[in-house]
């Protein structure tokens, strides 16, 4: 057994540096990898060493194994931890790293290769006798094979990467009408993420769980497993809620999960952890889905749980020690939820969003914070999404539920659109907090997709108040106790806020805004980082920073609010430029129709990928499609023009908008 004393770390992000964190507690030297933009970023500031592999897209960094080993072997790194994502699963790494001699925190190319291939994945589950859905598998299948067997596997169904994960590369497709579209665009999406483009069938269960077992393995016959997760929380099959243990489960249950969990490990002589990820029913009976031959994003809810450090399993078993802890040894204590913080909007379809995090303060003191950023750092279009994730721990379920709220309550993100509004509705949905889960709760319960805006005039009747605050300070004007000194004058602040634009009239009676008027009480913390409003029935209590001199950003229930102060009077918003714009920066990859062609509302016309994920744009109307100001290929800025567009019942030239999915 060797010690691994310097560990080169084969991602980016949150989890490079969740990594680094274990490798410092143990006195290993870290060697950080990065793409020229992300340079400056914490993982690379904070590793002992850094190398640059390349430019933005992965596949010309991050995805190319020569330059990562190179890197390793130029750092004296004897050791490549792969995190998740990028070269994690990739068989050929973990053949170079070996051939190289370079240990792989991971496991051997063969448990890869068959977990990594859903396809043979299911087949060996079955054969061991693990229980899989119905489907097909045939590999290196034809489109018209694939349509074959659509009808036969039956609807709904679901089309599967056979190289995915992450819900890339996957659709659900409900009517065999549906499937030849679904299917190219799983193709292409498999292609741009993985490299490949084969994929397999499986009948699609609407109501199921997704409830997974983390299992650990080393080189002298031990397997165990850590308990279960539930992740069925989930959007566009991407998981945005995780959980430990998973609520509802009895214990016959729960060991007949990490009975089977551990099977399939042991009946591929698997090595390190890996996750074995169930669909279960209502019927009560589970079925294969896949394994993941890595450290999950989810992985914090389980060490939460059971007070074991999994990266520091990792590197035991990497380093040819066995498991720190036999089964029986293994505990797990109360309950743990995580959710997952993303640079995207909710508004607009959950689009990517991308920009520079002008303020960021991360709720450390509420929760386990494992992110990637911090505040003045870009996040770059080429990338997953994922910011960061917010990790509680409590007593019970509700306890975790609870503190996490207050975690996203205390975040202050503003810079970019994020889902941490939505996220906060989720965890306060009565379903959710009653433990109602499956796959498709958002489906079922539509409103929590709905945003809930907090009143403009509130918002700008605290701005006005905190700039009277920041330029007097704490006075009897200030605080209301019902008079003035003589010599004050009624104040009038201009206000815009969510792109309207108010007048706040004040004197030491009342507060008014157009026709609305109330006597107001307002009270600013001595830390200066929050503020509490009583506008006659109204209130609002938010976290507040000020981005310059005219514009203060309030931050209410995890969403963030800038305001601006005696704006100028010319805020016309200019007109959409027409056509179809680009809804965020990304990558032209397909065009699905010819210039002169007529289309019907709800027609595919363009699509785009950005952050490893498509985004068809649809006619919202019939029309006719003019041309295009792109091809495929084109790289596009958010706000671009692509589609030049005009809608049937138009009688002048102006042209209507797409809607993305």
């Amino acid at each position: 057994m060797a010690k691994i004393k310097k560990l080169l770390i084969a991602n980016r992000g949150e989890i490079a540096r969740r990594i680094m964190r274990t490798c410092r507690q143990q006195g290993i030297a870290t060697v950080a990898v990065y793409s020229e933009p992300d340079a400056t970023l914490p993982h690379v500031m904070e590793a002992d060493q850094a190398v640059c592999l390349g430019p933005a897209a992965a596949r010309d960094s991050y995805l190319v194994i020569d330059k990562v080993i190179a890197a390793a072997q130029a750092t004296g790194a004897d050791a490549i931890h792969p995190g998740y994502g990028f070269l994690s699963e990739n068989t050929a790494f973990a053949a170079a790293c070996d051939q190289a001699g370079i240990i792989f925190v991971g496991p051997n190319a063969r448990a890869i290769e068959v977990m990594g291939d859903k396809a043979a994945a299911r087949q060996l589950m079955a054969e061991s006798g693990v229980p899989v859905l119905p489907g097909f598998d045939k590999e290196g299948a034809s489109d018209s094979e694939l349509t074959t067997a659509a009808s036969e596997v039956g609807f709904p169904l679901l089309i599967k990467a056979v190289a995915g994960g992450g819900g890339k590369g996957m659709r659900i497709v409900n009517r065999a009408e549906e499937f030849d579209e679904a299917l190219a665009a799983a193709r292409r999406e498999a292609s741009n993420a993985f490299g490949d483009d084969r994929v397999l069938l499986e009948r699609y269960l609407p109501t199921a769980r997704h409830v997974e077992v983390q299992v650990f393995a080393d080189n002298h016959g031990n397997a165990v497993h850590l308990f279960e997760r539930d992740c069925s929380v989930q959007r566009r099959h991407q998981k945005i809620i995780e959980e430990a243990p998973a609520p509802g489960l009895d214990e016959a249950t729960r060991n007949a999960f990490g009975h089977a969990a551990v099977q399939a490990a042991k009946a591929i002589d698997y090595r390190g952890a890996g996750t074995v990820e169930f669909l279960y029913g209502e019927d009560g009976q589970f079925y294969f889905m896949e394994m993941n031959t890595r450290l999950q994003v989810e992985h914090p809810v389980t060490e939460m749980i059971t007070g074991e450090d999994l990266v520091a399993w990792q590197l035991a078993v990497a380093a040819g020690e066995p498991l720190p802890k036999q089964q029986d040894k293994i505990q797990r204590h109360g309950a743990a939820m995580e959710v997952r913080l993303y640079a995207e909007n909710p508004e607009q379809g959950f689009l990517p969003s991308s920009g520079l995090l002008r303020h960021l303060r991360w709720p450390h003191s509420l929760s386990r914070v494992d992110a990637g950023y911090e505040q003045g750092d870009r996040v770059d279009e080429h990338y997953d999404p994922m910011i960061a994730k917010l990790i509680c721990h409590g007593a019970d379920r509700n306890a975790a539920r609870q503190q996490l709220i207050q975690a996203l309550d205390a975040l202050e993100l503003e810079g970019i659109h994020h889902n941490a509004a939505f996220l906060r509705r989720v965890l306060n949905d009565e379903a959710f907090a009653g433990a109602e889960l499956d796959t498709r709760l958002l489906e079922h319960r539509p409103h929590l997709l709905e945003a809930t805006a907090v009143d403009p005039a509130l918002l700008a009747l605290a701005a006005a108040r905190l700039q009277a605050h920041k330029a007097t300070g704490d006075t009897p004007w200030q605080s209301l106790n019902g008079w003035r000194p003589l010599n004050q004058r009624l104040r009038q602040t201009r206000v815009e806020a969510n792109g309207e634009q108010f007048t706040v009239r004040e004197d030491s009676q009342q507060t008014a805004i157009g026709d609305r008027q109330a006597a107001v009480s307002f009270a600013v913390t001595t830390a200066e980082q929050d503020f509490s409003l009583h506008w006659g029935t109204d209130s609002l209590a938010a976290r507040f920073a000020w981005q310059n001199t005219h514009t203060v950003v309030l931050f209410v229930g995890g969403q963030a609010y800038p305001v601006t102060l005696n704006p100028s009077r010319d805020t016309a918003r200019h007109a959409d430029a027409g056509g179809f714009s680009a809804p965020m920066s990304g990558t032209i990859v397909a065009l699905h129709a010819a210039p002169g062609d007529s289309v019907e509302a709800g027609d595919a016309v363009i699509t785009l990928e950005a952050m490893k994920m498509e985004h068809t744009l649809r006619a919202t109307v019939p029309g006719m499609v003019n041309g295009f100001a792109v091809a495929a290929g084109d790289s596009v800025s958010e706000g671009t023009v692509l589609v030049e567009f005009t809608a049937a019942d138009s009688h002048t030239d102006t042209d209507s908008k797409g809607e993305t999915e």
